[in-house]
C-alpha cells in the first residue's frame, strides 16, 4: 500500500471530479467526455495509484494546449470483421477513447462471445484496471494491454526500446467487487521514478539502470535509462508480446517511435492499446462462474500460512482496503499536484477545489479518525463471505 506523503492533504472524491471535470472543459473538451476522463483520473487515486490519477493532469491539459491531444477527437473504425474492430482515437484523450471503444465492444461480445478491439493514434491512458472494471461490472471478462513511451530495454540491451507494457484482466465475483490484475511489465511502473524524481527522492536498487547500462538509485538517471524488466528474459518476452498485440497489430506507433508524454511536447505520443472482451454467459451461466470464482478465493485464503503471516491476501486486496479509507477520508493530494492544478485553475480561470479535507463539508468529505476506518475495513475483511471488490495492481503497475 503506497504511503501518503506528509506534505500530502486529501480532498474528498465528487470534490476532485468535479475539478478535473471543470478543467477538462475549460481546454475544450465536451463536457460528457470531461466527466469520463475524471472519473478515469480520480479512480486511480482512490485506489491508491496516485502515480496514474490527478498527478498526470496538469501534463494531459498542456498537449492539449500544445495541440497534441485533440480534446473534441472522435473514434473511427477503420474495419471490421465479425466481433472484431480496428479503433483509431485520432490523437483524443486515452481515457475517453478507450471507454468510447468499451462501448463498442460490449454489444459485439453480447453477439458473438468474445469482442475484440486494436487502438491507433491515442495517449497514455492511465491505470489499465480501469476498463477491465467497467467490463466486469457488465458480468464479462475483459484483457487489456497497451504500449507505450519507450522505457525499457531488451534483455542485455541499455537503450530504452518498450514501454512498461502493461498487462491486465478483471473478473466479477458474487461478493460485490471484482478480482482485478494489472501489472507492468517492468519491476516498477516509470510513474513510481517519475514520482520520487517530483519530490527529489532516491529509488530503490534494482528498479532501474542509468544511459551507460548501470545500476542507479537517482530518479533523473533511471528515467534518462532504463527501467528494468519483471523477471528478467520473461519480462522482456512479455514485452514483446504485448507490443505486438497493442502496436503492431493496430497500426500504432511501435518502440522508440511512441512519443514520450513529458519530454517531447512537440510530436505526439500515437500508443496503441488492445481489448479483448469475453462475455462470460457464452462459457456458463454467470451465476456458476461467480460461484466457481468465490470457491477458488477461499480455497487460496484457506490454504496455510507461512511462519509470520496473519493472512493469505487475493491480489489486490490491500488496495481495496485503501479504497474504502479514501472514499470515507478523501484521496491523498501532494504538494507538487496541488501546486500543479492551481497553476492550471489561474491560468483557465477556473476555481480552485483541492483544499484539504478538514477545510469545509461542503467541499470535501468530512474526516475520520484513521483508526476507526481502519477498524471498519479490517472487520469487513475477516469473513471470507464479506470479502467485496478484490483490486490487484501487482507492484509493478502499468507505465
Amino acid at each position: 500500500m503506497p504511503t501518503e506523503s506528509a506534505s500530502s492533504s486529501r480532498c474528498g472524491v465528487a470534490w476532485a471530479r468535479k475539478q478535473v471535470r471543470d478543467l477538462a472543459v475549460a481546454v475544450n473538451v465536451p463536457p460528457g467526455d470531461a466527466g469520463r476522463f475524471a472519473d478515469a483520473l480520480v479512480a486511480a487515486d482512490v485506489q491508491g495509484i496516485p502515480t496514474h490519477g490527478i498527478s498526470r493532469l496538469n501534463v494531459y491539459l498542456r498537449r492539449i494546449q500544445a495541440g497534441l491531444i485533440n480534446p473534441r477527437a472522435k473514434l473511427s473504425v477503420i474495419r471490421q470483421r465479425g466481433g472484431v474492430l480496428v479503433l483509431d482515437a485520432n490523437h483524443g484523450l486515452g481515457q475517453v477513447q478507450a471507454l468510447k471503444a468499451l462501448d463498442r465492444l460490449v454489444p459485439l461480445a453480447r453477439e458473438h462471445g468474445v469482442a475484440v478491439a486494436t487502438i491507433r493514434n491515442s495517449q497514455h491512458f492511465g491505470a489499465l484496471s480501469y476498463y477491465c472494471n467497467q467490463a466486469a461490472a457488465q458480468d464479462m471478462i475483459l484483457i487489456a494491454s497497451t504500449n507505450g513511451e519507450p522505457a525499457m530495454s531488451p534483455e542485455g540491451g541499455c537503450q530504452a526500446f518498450f514501454g512498461t507494457n502493461p498487462l491486465a484482466a478483471s473478473f466479477p465475483t458474487g461478493r460485490g467487487g471484482p478480482v482485478k490484475i494489472d501489472f507492468a511489465t517492468a519491476i516498477v511502473a516509470r510513474g513510481n521514478i517519475i514520482a520520487a524524481q517530483k519530490r527529489g527522492q532516491p529509488i530503490p536498487p534494482g528498479w532501474a539502470l542509468n544511459g551507460e547500462g548501470e545500476p542507479t538509485t537517482d530518479a533523473a538517471a533511471a528515467l534518462a535509462g532504463t527501467v528494468l524488466t519483471l523477471g528478467g528474459h520473461k519480462g522482456y518476452a512479455l514485452a514483446l508480446m504485448l507490443e505486438v498485440l497493442s502496436g503492431v497489430l493496430s497500426g500504432a506507433a511501435i518502440g522508440p517511435a511512441v512519443g514520450s508524454m513529458y519530454k517531447d511536447m512537440n510530436r505526439r505520443q500515437g500508443v496503441g492499446h488492445f481489448f479483448c472482451l469475453l462475455d462470460i454467459a457464452a462459457f456458463m451461466e454467470v451465476s456458476e462462474f461467480k460461484q466457481r470464482i468465490d470457491q477458488t478465493i477461499d480455497g487460496i485464503k484457506a490454504c496455510r500460512k507461512r511462519p509470520g503471516v496473519s493472512e493469505i491476501l487475493i491480489p489486490g486486496e490491500s488496495s481495496h482496503r485503501e479504497a474504502q479509507q479514501n472514499r470515507l477520508q478523501g484521496i491523498p493530494v501532494d504538494e507538487s499536484t496541488q501546486s500543479e492544478i492551481k497553476q492550471l485553475c489561474m491560468d483557465l480561470g477556473v476555481k480552485f477545489r483541492l483544499g484539504p479535507v478538514a477545510r469545509s463539508r461542503s467541499a470535501c468529505t468530512r474526516r475520520r479518525p484513521l483508526s476507526r476506518v481502519t477498524a471498519q475495513v479490517h472487520r469487513g475483511a475477516k469473513s471470507h463471505s464479506n470479502f467485496r471488490g478484490l483490486t490487484h495492481q501487482a507492484h509493478g503497475r502499468p507505465q
